[in-house]
């Protein structure tokens, strides 16, 4: 029987270990990285036990009688490590489902983690989604490159990386945060008018309580920074959270430049180099001009899926016979 318990503080050592050797977490599931911004969501983790022993966790927050997971991540879902299984996890969702309905939450918002942060397979939640009717209501695509099997840098890409190493310019890693992300406050303002994520402050401390996984790699022309890209990574992958560039660092090629050095540097570290999304509003808008600019690299589309769970609903009976769902199954060639 699993049971189901609301994260509290002295689990944290707890958690951060499970969290360690799941075959599906990632640093921003640890709690010093979720808490960081504990001040703008409600926490709700959950843990999941059986016979004592932790199976799974999930971080949530609550929103207007919803639970989340997680509104301040990119993605949240259930973590689990390599006991987890098909029957555990359906048994798993209907406990966590009988929770909620114990809680007065009527809705759940599950933010599925993509298949590319995966130790090893974990798509069981997947399985679980369909047993209790999940609506899928967000499909954002990241682009990724497959680091093992490479696509050619597109031959633009290639122009500016060489220009850029004719102008002697040098990529180093940087410890400046903060003057980083003031860059990426202008360029998002002017282009999207929109504001970056994390503040630099926020990023600084992120980046001194994580500092293996979060780094800045930057090019500059005597003081002035004229290019940026700030990596999270992963145990499978490097992540480019950011990525910003003067008017003049555009120009000369910096942030290709930097780009190139990190493609070849995390070549033989990693399995994917994931650029992020570049859809919004659930996948519905495309911003043609950013994917291409990352398609550009070799990247291809990774999906990003969000689902919506109406907690009344509790886990599917088996359909009936002849129903669409055997087609599916069943199909006739």
């Amino acid at each position: 029987m699993i049971e189901v318990l609301k994260y509290e503080s002295n689990y944290k050592l707890l958690w951060d270990d499970f969290v360690k050797r799941s075959k599906n977490g990632s640093f921003f599931h640890y709690r010093d990285y979720m808490e960081y911004h504990s001040d703008r969501f409600l926490d709700s983790s959950l843990l999941f036990f059986e016979d004592d022993g932790l199976v799974a966790v999930m971080p949530a927050n609550i929103f207007q009688n919803v639970l989340v997971s997680h509104g301040g991540l990119t993605f949240g879902g259930i973590v689990s490590d390599q006991k987890m299984k098909v029957s555990l996890m359906l048994n798993l969702f209907e406990q966590l489902i009988a929770h909620l309905k114990t809680q007065g939450i009527a809705m759940m918002i599950y933010k599925a983690i993509p298949h590319i942060y995966h130790k090893i397979p974990a798509e069981e939640d997947l399985c679980a989604l369909f047993r209790v009717n999940a609506r899928l209501i967000g499909r954002d695509f990241s682009s990724t490159i497959f680091l093992e099997n490479r696509l050619r840098f597109s031959k633009g890409k290639r122009w500016s990386i060489r220009k850029a190493r004719r102008n002697g310019l040098t990529v180093r890693e940087s410890n400046h945060f903060r003057a980083f992300m003031l860059l990426m406050k202008e360029v998002l303002q002017s282009r999207y008018n929109i504001a970056p994520t994390h503040t630099g402050d926020e990023l600084s401390l992120l980046a001194s309580r994580f500092p293996n996984n979060i780094k800045l790699f930057a090019v500059h022309e005597g003081e002035d920074m004229l290019a940026g890209v700030v990596t999270f990574e992963h145990q499978n992958l490097v992540h480019t959270q950011y990525i910003g560039a003067t008017d003049q660092g555009k120009k000369v090629g910096a942030p290709e430049l930097i780009l190139d050095y990190l493609v070849n540097e995390y070549g033989s570290k990693k399995k994917y180099f994931d650029f992020g999304k570049s859809t919004e509003k659930g996948g519905w808008y495309l911003n043609t001009g950013l994917v291409a600019y990352k398609e550009g690299f070799g990247a291809r589309s990774v999906a990003y899926d969000t689902y919506e769970i109406d907690v009344s609903n509790g886990l599917a009976k088996l359909p009936a016979l002849g129903s669409s769902r055997d087609i599916i199954k069943n199909p006739r060639h």
